[in-house]
């Protein structure tokens, strides 16, 4: 597992005599500023918080993405709350104008789940709310905020997953991506612009090709020269768009390529996942709760189940690696199944730092419309 190996109580009641109203009021400021689950007392005081608001707001979790459709059935199951998904394809960048746009209104989101390189600008804007999530300790001081504005959450690795029934012999890395036998066969799950996976593909691409962590522009030329030649097609790659033989070579996280094979079992599909060697590039996606979550316990609530042995492990399942593994791996909790699936990485990568992660953000996009156009 190289890359997790790399890697006082208030009171939630007025006191006696308060009107109904009143109550529910207190309780959810007390949930609205609380930092830590000790903020609410212990876990059976939060979760009546947040049964009391009965609703979580969620956006841009597709269920086919790192097992999010079980973890939000689990915790329905769990807890009387209603979760509302609203736009499961939305970008990391569509998911913060939802927290600016909604600000005050009940249907904005609750938490996000974004791309690294979208959350420090946001931290900064003031968009978040400090919280200190269960396992706080064992989640490395380079892979959280000091004050929990944000935490990471699921990693993995840039891979080519690829249709061998299309494609017959599929390619390995990123210099294979050139070769004139996938003309129109290759594609992106996204705009690097607005989608966290994207812009680590080209992050990836900039490594094979010339460039580093602080360089990417290598990896845009590498994509303008494969839409020169024909390979890359601007087409957002899915499970729909591979069925139907439209993206039959796509660049995308390792947990979601590995988890299409599954989807895909039985449509004629023959999908393979690879870390290519010549751009392994890995990172974490970021969990943090809205300042203004219209449903503040619910949200940390949300956050203690992710956190937990069951959330991780349900990642885990869905090939991506939870950023407490390591210390399940210590204790035994780790699922020995779910690990045993991972896709196999033999390189050991190396991490952007925040400064990085912004650069690379700010040349994208800048140079990505002018250079594909």
């Amino acid at each position: 597992m190289l890359l997790a190996a790399a890697l006082t109580a208030l009171p939630l009641l007025t006191a006696c005599g308060a009107a109904p109203e009143e109550d529910a009021e207190a309780g959810a400021g007390t949930a609205a500023t609380a930092t830590s689950l000790a903020d609410f007392g212990d876990m059976d005081a939060l979760v009546e918080a947040a049964e009391a608001e009965g609703r979580l707001n969620v956006i841009a979790l597709p269920h086919d993405w790192a097992n999010y459709g079980e973890l939000i059935a689990r915790f329905q199951e769990l807890y009387d709350i209603e979760v509302d998904e609203e736009d499961p394809s939305a970008s990391s960048a569509e998911e913060l104008e939802a927290i600016r746009s909604r600000r005050g209104q009940d249907r904005a989101p609750d938490v996000v789940d974004i791309g690294a390189s979208f959350a420090f600008g946001a931290a900064e804007e003031g968009l978040f709310a400090p919280y200190r999530v269960r396992g706080w300790d064992d989640i490395p001081d380079n892979q959280k905020d000091a004050d929990g504005l944000w935490f990471h959450d699921y990693g993995g690795f840039v891979s080519i997953g690829c249709d061998a029934a299309t494609v017959g012999t599929c390619p390995r890395t990123f210099e294979d991506l050139r070769k004139p036998e996938y003309r129109n066969m290759v594609a992106l799950n996204g705009n690097p612009t607005m989608s966290g996976s994207a812009i680590a593909a080209v992050q990836a691409a900039a490594q094979a090709n010339g460039g580093s962590l602080d360089d990417v522009q290598p990896g845009i030329d590498f994509f303008a020269e494969l839409r020169e030649e024909g390979n890359f097609i601007p087409v957002e790659a899915t499970p729909a768009t591979i069925e139907k033989g439209e993206t039959p070579i796509t660049i995308d996280w390792d947990y979601l390529n590995a988890g299409y094979a599954d989807q895909l079992d039985g449509s004629g599909v023959e999908w393979t996942t690879v870390v290519p060697t010549d751009g392994v590039y890995a990172q974490y996606y970021v969990q943090a709760i809205n300042k203004d979550a219209p449903n503040p316990a619910a949200a940390r609530l949300w956050m203690e189940f992710l956190y937990g042995e069951e959330g991780q492990n349900l990642w885990l399942k869905g090939y991506a690696r939870p950023v407490l593994l390591p210390a399940m791996e210590r204790d035994g909790t780790a699922d020995a199944e779910f690990l045993a699936k991972l896709p196999p990485v033999t390189v050991e990568p190396e991490f952007p730092t925040p400064e990085q992660l912004e650069a690379a953000r700010d040349t994208v996009n800048e140079n990505w419309e002018r250079a594909l156009s």
